[in-house]
């Protein structure tokens, strides 16, 4: 498919929305507030904004301007640098495909815990009421249950939202959505973050999060934990960004855009952590315990520990729930449509596609597969998977990435390539942090993972339970990332892959 028939961004803010939408996800709400507390409160802002200017933005700035150069996906890009490296686009892309197919899932719990805000029917004991009640767990991975109707309806509805969104293309869907979503979301984590500031014991929770333990920066897991977040909550290294700059105009501001985008991500981070903070103060002046005690992250934080903490506000339970719950239905959407559009745009781009027949397919495909996470034993299979994916998919990608692109590539055409596009020039701290200080931190992150599930198996479960969803999701991507450049339409010679 031609360059000019692969759609384009209508405006510059459609972009940035968009880019900002996809990097401003669940993990933003739920992860980066605890991963901060438990690194030293407010002096874990120090190593993060670091881990942000040496790693985050300039892989930021590395992917839109190759996304941009050679307008296309994943694939495209690395197999116009280099052959041999197609298959390593291939990989990302199945990455950004597994990642869909279990993300899918968290929203539409969402959407059905926004149902439930309006009468706080989860009840007094939420936790029994999420795993009991709603997901109807199992009592092991291995024993699937059968579907769950209560997850696998909304589960369609938010399949279908980012089918209609995705049908009318880049500038009519993607970015008339992302201007809708973004706006919503920012206006629900205010509204949350008022209204958490002003709840008697809010002081003590943001003591908590904010509070600098200084001490803590001498502590390298510290470091690695800021890289870690920076790392996970940017979309970067798995086909996202090469995706939507292959969209860009030609004119485009790469640099100034990647700032924003990683600033825009950093700030809804922090935002979500005054509110999230503000609330677990709450909690625990109510209880009168310890704010650690009621700190939590990921699923435990957002369907059991704040609809415990709705229901013992002292007014307007409802209106908070609801907005908690869109705020978390506006992240996951707008970070879905991203992961399904890298997807979407490399078979269009390799396989020359129409359109909306890859999107069936994609859609179709990822719905059926995402359906083994809506059995009983959905939680446990989908916690396993995002442990494996992110740990040795997202994160190995990351290094492989960095490694291929600053040492076996001309990294310094890239810069030469943004900078007379850009208000604001990089200079050599850029080849400097992706050629040495990027690589090495992404190196001790990888050993860290596998010492740590060579040690104990993760959360206990079983080998055979690891080795199935764990070890199979890996192996589908890795299989995947072989099968599909065996298939590709493309000629060497075509418009999306001029030599760079």
């Amino acid at each position: 498919m031609s360059k000019k028939n692969r759609g384009e961004w209508g405006s510059r803010v459609g972009f940035i929305m968009a880019a900002i939408g996809s990097a401003v996800g669940l993990g933003n709400i739920w992860r980066f507030p605890y991963t901060a507390a438990s690194n030293g409160g407010g002096a874990f802002l120090i190593p993060y904004m670091v881990a942000l200017l040496t790693a985050g933005i300039p892989i930021l700035i590395l992917e839109f301007g190759l996304g941009h150069k050679i307008r296309s996906s994943a694939p495209g890009v690395f197999r116009s640098l280099n052959k041999k490296w197609q298959a390593f686009g291939w990989w990302q892309t199945a990455i950004s495909f597994a990642i869909t197919v279990y993300y899918m899932v968290v929203i539409a719990w969402a959407m059905s815990y926004l149902k439930f805000a309006f009468t706080t029917g989860w009840g007094e004991d939420t936790k029994g009421f999420l795993f009991g009640t709603y997901l109807n767990l199992s009592d092991s991975p291995l024993h699937l249950g059968g579907l769950n109707l209560k997850v696998v309806i909304p589960l369609l509805i938010i399949w279908g939202i980012n089918f209609i969104v995705l049908r009318m293309g880049i500038k009519g869907g993607i970015e008339k959505a992302s201007k809708i979503f973004m706006p919503l979301l920012v206006l629900s984590l205010i509204a949350i973050t008022v209204r958490g500031v002003t709840l008697p014991g809010a002081a003590k929770g943001l003591e908590y999060f904010f509070k600098p333990d200084f001490s803590r920066l001498a502590d390298p897991k510290v470091w690695v934990a800021a890289y870690g977040q920076i790392f996970y909550s940017l979309s970067i290294a798995f086909g996202i960004m090469l995706a939507y700059s292959s969209y860009l105009p030609k004119d485009s501001d790469i640099v100034n855009n990647a700032f924003i985008t990683g600033l825009g991500n950093c700030s809804f981070s922090i935002l979500s952590g005054i509110g999230v903070f503000s609330i677990l103060g709450y909690m625990a002046h109510t209880q009168g315990v310890e704010v650690s005690e009621v700190a939590s992250a990921g699923v435990g934080l957002a369907f059991i520990v704040f609809p415990k903490a709705i229901s013992a506000l002292p007014g307007m339970n409802s209106l908070f729930g609801v907005t908690f719950f869109l705020s978390l239905l506006f992240a996951g959407i707008s970070s879905s449509i991203s992961l399904v559009e890298t997807v979407l745009s490399a078979i269009i781009d390799n396989f020359g596609m129409e359109r909306r027949k890859a999107l069936n397919i994609v859609v179709l495909v990822g719905l059926c597969t995402s359906l083994i996470f809506a059995t009983g034993a959905g939680l446990y299979i989908l916690d396993i998977v995002d442990h494996y994916i992110n740990n040795y998919g997202v994160a190995v990608a990351g290094l492989i990435e960095i490694i291929l692109l600053s040492w076996f590539f001309n990294l310094e055409s890239i810069r030469e390539y943004v900078n007379p596009l850009s208000d604001f020039k990089i200079g050599k701290w850029w080849n400097f942090c992706l050629k040495f200080l990027t690589p090495a931190i992404l190196g001790v992150m990888t050993v860290k993972n596998i010492i740590g599930d060579i040690s104990s198996p993760y959360e206990g479960y079983s080998m055979n339970a690891i080795a199935l969803y764990g070890g199979g999701f890996m192996l589908g991507t890795i299989l995947l990332a072989v099968i599909l450049p065996k298939f590709v339409k493309v000629n060497d010679k075509t418009e999306t892959e001029k030599e760079v």
